[in-house]
């Protein structure tokens, strides 16, 4: 289990490390967010958001091959050999292409959506909060990234200026609370949240003040996108 989990946080570094380094990484991030809060907006279908995903999670992915390529070849020589920069060419590459790709696509799906102004497509998100909660959590799991990068303390998975256990949890009460509207769930959901908030100052890997940054953060994204998406509701 151990082994397991330094995978992961060898590998949520790595993601890290691209997003403090890499200007393209922290673009397509940002893209990323927004085309997923746009899917809301628009209330694609769930097909429609399983593509977006699919292509946002192939840029990420060849983004930080990129990265990783770049860090190898500058390992291996100090000069300026053709070969050195046929690699790094090659690897921007294809990032490139699968920009491109995704930008064709991208295009393709949201104008049926801005055109007709969504009426030719199923309201998932009205129907099934399970988009939503897909999108808030992954805009979350975003902005925790930058928010560590930034300030570049602590792992991905342990330490740094925001839990994101803290965000994430406090984001899924925050939906359930006010996407059913039942008190009680929405009780045992923020209970449920704070243990994960209180188990992360107890095991000393954030601190009260990081727990709480997380919670407000998470929290927030959850209720902001919940108003972007029913507005009608009155709070």
């Amino acid at each position: 289990m151990n082994r397991l989990w330094r995978s992961f946080n060898h590998a949520f570094e790595g993601i890290m490390y691209a997003t403090r380094t890499q200007p393209n990484m922290r673009v397509h991030l940002v893209v990323a967010a927004l085309v997923l809060l746009a899917s809301l907006v628009l209330h694609l279908e769930r097909y429609y958001i399983v593509a977006l995903i699919v292509l946002i999670a192939l840029v990420l992915s060849l983004e930080l091959l990129n990265t990783a390529i770049e860090a190898i070849v500058d390992l291996l020589t100090v000069t300026h050999h053709p070969l050195a920069k046929t690699a790094k060419d090659a690897a921007a590459g294809a990032v490139l292409v699968a920009s491109a790709a995704a930008v064709v696509v991208g295009y393709l799906i949201f104008y049926q959506g801005i055109t007709t102004g969504g009426e030719s497509v199923f309201s998932a998100v009205q129907s099934v909060p399970a988009n939503t909660a897909l999108i808030v959590l992954a805009v979350v799991a975003i902005v925790t990234i930058f928010a560590k990068a930034w300030v570049g303390r602590g792992s991905a998975l342990q330490g740094g200026a925001v839990s994101g256990h803290a965000a994430l949890a406090f984001a899924a009460a925050t939906m359930l609370a006010f996407f059913y509207q039942k008190p009680l769930a929405g009780l045992l959901a923020y209970f449920i949240a704070f243990l994960v908030a209180q188990s992360r100052v107890e095991a000393r890997i954030h601190t009260s003040m990081e727990v709480l940054t997380g919670a407000v953060l998470g929290s927030l994204a959850a209720l902001a996108i919940y108003l972007l998406v029913r507005p009608h509701v009155v709070l």
